[in-house]
């Protein structure tokens, strides 16, 4: 049959489930106050980067992609329509001036020239043909004039002795009025051939004149078609490097055509494209720090190119140091045009903590605590942000990504 049970059993078996309930309140208690801070998210601070915010100067900049140019590039053209027999350097090559750098054939030119050179001796012979014809007509009518001048002379002389006689009556009226006649007619005639004389005099002259007009023209071009054929073997306007050349041999080129580009490699610019967005705020004048590697060349902006393309504009920047020896052509250069500047700032340096200037969130670390701050960014250097608000002088802010983050008010770090 059952028996009661003992007290003592009963008391510690109370006794010992309450301790366990007391143990598990403890627990429970113990999570909810302490738990939220042992499961926060965390960082490691090394896998962090931080910056102080200091004080100091701060220029706002334009970013750019540049592209090192040589200053002065001559580009050699083709003096003539010719086929290029051969190429005599490659690029790469270094030329001194006057080298030639391709042959070509120029036999269709010198045919060209030849047939300019005998128009030209045809229109001289011409001319001096004319000019003969000229003489001979001339000499002609001043035989005429001399020959008519004579009969006037003999008809006035008949008209003399006609009258004399006819006052005396010894010849009739009717002979003197003939004789009168043949006079008036001499002097028409003669004038007439005066005329003709100065017709044919100025007729002439113009003919020889237009023929002189002509003969300049082509001796002109027959002038220059000779300069260009002593010019059919292009050559190096000036000491350089070969940049680029025709590959092919045999090809044909017309007058114009690009042979070849030789570029002075002893000092370099900076051409550099940036969005059009910022067409307002870029002029000439503007300083520019362009970055070669980790180093940092000055210089100014000397021309914004007035195309635009595909949303893209282009500046040409000449450099304080053109012959740096850090230059290459066609080195791939970031290029910073510095827009404003302000004497005395917050500043903070760059990183992906912020896209640039405007409202922002970052993380400020405060002992084993980050907390997110709103703050607000202005004027953006190339490695620096301008602190407007939300921050102070040495706060230490995270300036990594941290999207990841972003929804939390803090985080720890460890």
């Amino acid at each position: 049959m059952d028996r009661p049970l003992d007290g003592t059993y009963r008391r510690a078996r109370t006794l010992k489930r309450a301790g366990v309930s007391i143990a598990g309140v403890a627990t429970l208690l113990a999570v909810f106050l302490w738990g939220p801070g042992w499961i926060s998210p965390s960082v490691a601070r090394a896998r962090v980067r931080t910056a102080r915010v200091d004080a100091g100067p701060i220029e706002a900049v334009i970013s750019a992609s540049g592209t090192v140019l040589p200053e002065i590039e001559e580009v050699v053209s083709s003096p003539v329509d010719a086929r290029v027999l051969r190429i005599l350097v490659r690029p790469g090559a270094e030329l001194k001036p006057g080298q030639p750098i391709v042959e070509l054939d120029t036999s269709e030119s010198t045919l060209a020239v030849e047939k300019l050179a005998q128009n030209l001796a045809l229109k001289e012979n011409q001319q001096e043909k004319t000019r003969l014809e000229l003489e001979r007509s001339l000499n002609d009518l001043d035989s005429q004039e001399r020959i008519k001048d004579l009969q006037l002379q003999s008809f006035r002389s008949q008209l003399a002795r006609s009258q004399a006689l006819s006052k005396e009556g010894l010849i009739s009226v009717e002979q003197l009025r003939q004789a009168e006649l043949a006079e008036a007619q001499a002097v028409i005639e003669l004038k007439k051939i005066q005329k003709e004389r100065e017709n044919a005099q100025r007729a002439t002259r113009a003919q020889i004149d237009g023929l002189a007009l002509e003969m300049a023209t082509v001796r002109r071009e027959t002038e220059e078609a000779r300069r260009q054929l002593n010019l059919a073997s292009p050559k190096a306007g000036r000491a350089g490097v070969l940049t680029w050349s025709l590959a092919e041999e045999g090809i044909a080129v017309h007058k114009g055509d690009v042979l070849a580009r030789v570029a002075d490699l002893s000092s370099f610019r900076v051409e550099a494209t940036l969005s059009d967005v910022h067409a307002k705020q870029v002029s000439v004048g503007l300083p520019v720090a362009v970055k070669v590697g980790e180093e940092t060349l000055d210089g100014t902006v000397s021309n914004v190119l007035p195309t635009i393309k595909n949303g893209v504009m282009t500046v040409q920047v000449v450099l304080r140091q053109k012959s740096s020896a850090l230059l290459r052509s066609n080195l791939r250069v970031d290029a910073f045009i510095v827009t404003g500047r302000r004497a005395r700032a917050l500043r903070i340096k760059k990183g992906p903590f912020a896209d640039g200037g405007g409202p922002a969130d970052a993380f400020v670390v405060r002992g084993d605590r980050a907390y997110r701050t709103r703050v607000e960014l202005g004027l953006s250097s190339f490695d620096e942000f301008e602190v407007v608000k939300g921050l102070a002088a040495g706060d230490e802010v995270i300036i990594s990504d941290m999207k990841d983050y972003m929804h939390l008010k803090e985080i720890r770090i460890r």
